[in-house]
């Protein structure tokens, strides 16, 4: 599959049209963003049944703000629509391999009880 550039527009497709969606929140101006770009296209050949995704966050700011990007590169990762994964920072190949592999083998329905449970927990601790 090739690269998916995120737009306000193609972003809720994108995340619910793929049961995984790995993004890259880069810049232009960012050195470390390029750094990290061959990265991830190397990784992105390796899975062709994930989605892999750039976001510059100078042109959607709005996205970025949502989830409170702060420094970039930062990598994100959905799982069924639910963020499992986000890390700023340059990822070494074979720890981003790694991290693809542990989400690969997530169970959702376990990640989606501990969800409830804590904000459960979080409603009753509020009263």
């Amino acid at each position: 599959m090739a690269l998916i550039t995120l737009t306000d527009e193609s972003f809720n497709p994108t995340v619910e049209d793929n049961k995984i969606v790995i993004i890259d929140f880069w810049a232009a101006w960012c050195g470390p963003c390029k750094s990290f770009a061959p990265i991830f296209e190397k990784t992105a050949e390796k899975y062709p049944d994930i989605a892999f995704a750039k976001l510059n966050t100078e042109e959607q700011q709005g996205i970025a703000s949502h989830f409170q990007i702060r420094s970039i590169p930062t990598t994100m990762i959905l799982k069924e629509q639910v963020v499992v994964f986000q890390e700023a920072g340059v990822l070494p190949e074979p720890a981003f391999i790694d991290i693809i592999e542990q989400v690969q083998a997530l169970d959702m329905d376990m990640v989606r009880s501990e969800i409830a449970k804590q904000s459960a927990e979080a409603e009753a601790e509020e009263k």
